[in-house]
């Protein structure tokens, strides 16, 4: 993937998937929680997978698909505590530190966007440590509106100033990439290898990449070293 970078002055990066191994969180709530939910309330564990599942779906597209205190009314089970249970889950993808780095030393602007809830993001910014390596930090929460609504991409302007022609996006949601190629988002760019535990499929629809490393130019690849923050 070659991209002209005298042309982007911001790269918006998601989180879960994008910066961060995504078998965490598919681990959890398909595996971890329905575990706990069977147990908690005296069902089979297939009982309990079919009733999380169809709840899940109900709030896809919403910001209660990522709201913890959504989830722990619902299900009756303290959600954020249950997360530390498999925090050791918690994994940065390979070079993205390397690809944080190599924005820091070229002067571009590097925010964090997701749909992830404040207690999800103090989680994993505690557990990754990634947190000073970002000019800001921006939860969908902030705005009322998930990426995967057509607005959000305008009203983010609201909170960090971006032109949509100089900047790049990296995600592994294609719905979002959508959204934001909607608003004008130039550089749109579909991480597939978004976990460890499944086979990464490139995209149909935009630029496709395993590693955040493949955007950073051969010559200009900047390896981290203690002390670099």
């Amino acid at each position: 993937m070659i991209i002209d970078w005298n042309r982007v002055d911001t790269v918006l990066l998601d989180m879960d998937g994008t910066l961060l191994d995504r078998h965490f969180d598919d681990h959890f709530w398909m595996e971890h929680l329905p575990e706990r939910y069977a147990r908690e309330n005296g069902i089979s564990l297939d009982k309990a997978k079919d009733f999380l599942y169809q709840l899940f779906r109900s709030q896809e597209n919403t910001l209660n698909w990522t709201d913890l205190d959504y989830w722990s009314e619902r299900v009756g089970l303290d959600i954020p505590l249950l997360k530390l249970e498999v925090e050791h889950l918690i994994a940065v993808h390979p070079f993205v530190i390397d690809f944080l780095l190599y924005l820091r030393h070229h002067a571009k602007k590097a925010y964090l966007v997701t749909n992830a809830h404040s207690k999800t993001l103090e989680l994993k910014m505690r557990k990754t440590e990634l947190g000073p390596y970002f000019n800001g930090i921006i939860s969908a929460h902030d705005l009322g509106l998930p990426k995967e609504d057509d607005g959000f991409w305008k009203r983010l302007q609201g909170k960090i100033p971006y032109f949509p022609e100089r900047t790049l996006l990296a995600e592994d949601s294609e719905t979002n990439l959508g959204t934001a190629a909607k608003f004008g988002i130039r550089y749109l760019i579909y991480v597939s290898r978004f976990s460890s535990a499944i086979a990464p499929a490139p995209s149909d629809r935009f630029a496709s990449i395993c590693y955040l490393s493949e955007l950073i130019p051969k010559q200009s690849l900047v390896r981290s070293e203690p002390g670099d923050l």
